[in-house]
């Protein structure tokens, strides 16, 4: 499978505990960090709860 390069643009500041927990097991700590997460529908579906925080670099 293929990966998708994913990196945290927005702070988590005023976010739901939800939202946090979704960036959390993607693996994203820091503003501007960068983590490659599977290319599944799994991820794809976190990716866009997420959309307004993140970047995605393919």
């Amino acid at each position: 499978m293929e990966h998708i390069q994913v990196r945290l643009v927005k702070s988590l500041i005023g976010e739901t505990q939800r939202v946090r927990e979704t960036v959390r097991s993607l693996g994203l700590r820091k503003l501007n960090q960068v983590v490659k997460v599977r290319n599944n529908r799994a991820m794809r579906g976190m990716l866009r709860k997420v959309s307004h925080l993140v970047k995605i670099e393919v």
